[in-house]
């Protein structure tokens, strides 16, 4: 994500880390390597999402109906730009999605450093 983070910071995207600094409520964007989907029987259709950037990890909520809005990008991108209000619960931060959308580089990344 470090590749990335000038032209994302041009846009206002926030790392994991700056969204400590941000007040409840306030409609951020962030983004990041999608480590974890999870959307539990028991969750009623929330979809919780785990995005890693260069700072840390960002936790995002989806509602049903935004869950089977975005179900294309989350199902298909392995980096995903999130947007909405931040919310502050018991010590936890998350952003409960409104906006989402498959990020895709505007520039050559570099390659991985495979070990064999």
């Amino acid at each position: 994500m470090s590749h990335l983070r000038p032209e994302l910071a041009r846009r206002g995207v926030l790392t994991a880390a700056a969204l400590h600094a941000e007040p409840d409520g306030r409609f951020v964007r962030s983004a990041g390597h999608c480590i974890v989907r999870q959307r539990p029987g028991t969750a009623k259709g929330f979809c919780f999402l785990t995005l890693e950037d260069e700072t840390g990890t960002a936790n995002a909520v989806l509602t049903p109906q935004m869950f089977r809005r975005f179900r294309v990008a989350l199902h298909g991108a392995a980096l995903l730009e999130v947007a909405g209000p931040l919310q502050h619960v018991d010590g936890v931060i998350h952003i409960r999605v409104r906006e989402l959308r498959a990020l895709v580089p505007g520039s050559e990344l570099p390659r991985s450093h495979d070990y064999r």
